[in-house]
């Protein structure tokens, strides 16, 4: 069996570890976050709450895509 770099290196292997495990520790963080909503607001504010954040990401990944177009 001869070894031609057909393969996945190592960088490729790392990477998806280190994706892995940064969408493990934010999915871990973001659910201590919207737990602790939920003991202090109740279902319905902490989901409020959080469609208010994605509200405002989604506004200013809007803003700098219209800045970057040039649509303004």
């Amino acid at each position: 069996m001869s070894d031609d770099g057909d393969g996945l290196g190592f960088k490729f292997w790392g990477g998806l570890i280190g994706i892995i495990l940064a969408v493990g520790v934010g999915g871990m963080i973001m659910f201590l976050i919207f737990s602790r909503a939920v003991y202090a607001w109740g279902f319905l504010g902490a989901f409020l709450v959080l469609g208010a954040i994605v509200v405002l990401l989604g506004w200013i990944y809007d803003k700098k895509t219209q800045r970057r177009v040039g649509y303004e």
